[in-house]
């Protein structure tokens, strides 16, 4: 089951109908067959607590060890967590709204206690009607409950009066072929050409996707190109943010961040990232924040900090393998000036790179910091028009709904895309096409219950499935003592 569930749905994830990479290939297909012995975890838990309390106590906390499993996948060096079932929900827009209180692992809890109430409704049916009523009645709530809700949040929206005009670039780059070099400043016009487009529409931020230029931009030696990134900026008056390689020196090993990299040719520690840059009109000085969230094995090999040798026996062949883990987990401030005058607001952005904006709870964290709104920035062309950039998609759908904040995606192939606070798509680009996006995105600086407390559901499951792993441990020690 866990075999044929992985496949069905992330089929995509080691790119094989592009085939351009073998080692990519490969990692997607221990992925496929490592995926499903993750299903252990709740089905251990469930055979223990059948085993230990009784199969029918142990029927109804299923849902909270399957939400267990779910956590568990989002906080190691091997977290995948892309198959939360609340995942699924993005596009049922009435009934996600309540994830402003309960997160993506929330609607799983309420996808599995409605699987179970209905199930016992129908296996009790032509025994005990009256039972079997009362848990219809229950899936029937779970189900009811979050629509009225969504209704009434639906009905009550109200589009926030402060908002800002953004472009999204999306120039449609061969991922393969940008990273085995080229003319950097041809390039970088790229990017720029439609970007002006995009600034005579009247935009005051632009964003050009993750990896923007694959090149340590700021490591030295690519001057010419910083010049006509800063230059570009300050003519036009207009913020970038982009995603963008970044190469970090430590002269010694103890200002350097935790696992940092050491060049025995020129006697110094060194990170590399993959981070976002902003690039302001009147401040010389660029901001960054470094992905925190890694893909294991595309950027990161697991557990390579504490063991290096597997980072250097396993290398992706485009050069992204081996990222440092983010050193700053921090907002972007876009500080806006009226005029030239002194009187100025500034804009506070949550940049998410790719991969990072499938994980909830983090993306609360750092919204919680008093972002106006969050930015996507992505690159899922390496996995072709499969169903893996459109899934990628849907899920920050769900992180404008938990955080109430509009996401803006900038995506190198697509799907670049502007989402409303209650998840709806207000505009989006194609796959595979090359454009740019402008609109206006709302900016709301409040908080959710679930920004605030993203991890109550994880913690009462995970706390549990760790009290029946410990009355199952202490069952059976018991039973040994007596014998």
């Amino acid at each position: 089951m866990g075999f044929v569930f992985s496949l069905l749905t992330i089929y995509w994830v080691g790119a094989f109908t592009e085939g351009k990479d073998p080692f990519l290939m490969i990692a997607g297909g221990v992925l496929l067959f490592f995926n499903p012995l993750l299903f252990l975890i709740p089905s251990t838990l469930y055979y223990l607590a059948r085993k230990f309390i009784g199969a029918k106590i142990a029927f109804f906390i299923f849902p909270f060890f399957w939400v267990t499993y779910e956590y568990l996948y989002m906080i190691t060096d091997i977290r995948f967590p892309w198959l939360v079932l609340g995942n699924a929900l993005p596009y049922f827009t009435h009934y996600i709204q309540i994830a402003d209180q309960v997160g993506a692992t929330g609607l799983s809890l309420f996808i599995l206690f409605a699987n179970v109430f209905i199930y016992k409704g129908i296996i009790n049916y032509n025994i005990k009607k009256v039972s079997s009523y009362v848990y219809f009645t229950l899936a029937a709530l779970i189900i009811v409950f979050p629509l009225v809700y969504g209704s009434s949040v639906l009905n009550n929206y109200k589009p926030a009066d402060k908002k800002v005009k953004v472009g999204l670039i999306q120039p449609n780059l061969d991922p393969y072929e940008k990273w085995n070099g080229g003319s950097l400043i041809e390039l970088t016009e790229q990017y720029t050409n439609l970007s002006e487009k995009a600034i005579d529409k009247g935009v005051e931020v632009i964003i050009w996707p993750e990896t923007a230029l694959p090149v340590y931009l700021l490591s030295g030696g690519y001057e010419n190109a910083l010049l006509f990134i800063r230059k570009f900026v300050s003519e036009n008056n207009v913020f970038l943010l982009t995603g963008m390689p970044d190469f970090r020196y430590f002269g010694n090993k103890e200002d350097a961040i935790p696992f940092a990299k050491y060049s025995e040719a020129g006697d110094y520690y060194y990170s590399t990232h993959n981070a976002i840059y902003l690039f302001s009109p009147e401040d010389s000085e660029i901001q960054k924040y470094g992905k925190v969230k890694l893909v294991p094995f595309g950027e990161k090999t697991p557990f390579s900090d504490q063991v290096p040798f597997l980072g250097d026996l396993i290398k992706w062949g485009v050069g992204l393998s081996g990222w440092n883990v983010g050193y700053d987990s921090s907002l972007f401030h876009i500080v806006r000036n009226y005029n030239n005058l002194d009187s100025h607001d500034t804009i506070k952005v949550c940049g998410s790179v790719c991969y990072e904006s499938i994980f909830p709870d983090y993306t609360a964290v750092l919204c919680n910091k008093g972002a106006d709104f969050i930015a996507v920035v992505t690159n899922d062309s390496w996995y072709g028009n499969t169903s893996g950039p459109y899934q990628h998609k849907a899920t920050a759908i769900l992180r404008a709904v938990e955080n109430r904040k509009s996401v803006v995606r900038a995506a190198n192939g697509g799907i670049s895309c502007i989402i409303n606070p209650v998840g709806i798509t207000v505009d989006e680009t194609p796959m595979f096409t090359k454009g740019y996006l402008v609109g206006d995105v709302e900016l709301n600086p409040g908080s959710t219950f679930y920004m605030r407390n993203p991890l109550i559901i994880p913690i009462i499951s995970s706390v549990i499935s760790l009290w029946i792993a410990g009355l199952s441990l202490l069952i059976k020690l018991k039973m040994k003592w007596k014998l």
